[in-house]
């Protein structure tokens, strides 16, 4: 009787490791073994880092926040606070966007945080 191996799946699932490690260099793209401990790890890294990109950008929105309140004379967390007392409901992402772009619309919402804490 001769010996099954089972040869299509494993050609398929070899060829398709070796597709995911196209572009790597050096043996990481022709190499089974090596090519297969790469692709894992970039799939570690992937899967970690689809995680970390929403706090990097969380970190990036609150620093652009920050900067444009302290050219207005008001700190990022009273400016926050007074956005929340105002009930003015704008997520980091939008409010960093306006800071970068509408130096004036930006300078109206410090004011009327300004206003709301006077008050």
């Amino acid at each position: 009787m001769p010996r099954a191996t089972n040869a299509p799946a494993s050609r398929r699932r070899r060829k398709g490791y070796l597709k995911l490690a196209s572009g790597y260099r050096g043996s990481r793209h022709r190499l089974m073994k090596t090519a297969r401990q790469s692709v894992e790890h970039a799939g570690q890294y992937s899967y970690r880092d689809r995680r970390n990109k929403k706090r990097d950008f969380r970190r990036l929105w609150i620093a652009r926040i920050n900067a444009a309140t302290r050219q207005c004379g008001i700190s990022y967390s009273r400016f926050i606070q007074g956005l929340k007392q105002a009930k003015i409901e704008l997520n980091r992402k939008m409010l960093a966007e306006i800071a970068a772009t509408d130096q004036t619309r930006f300078n109206q919402l410090v004011e009327l945080v300004k206003a709301q804490a006077g008050s």
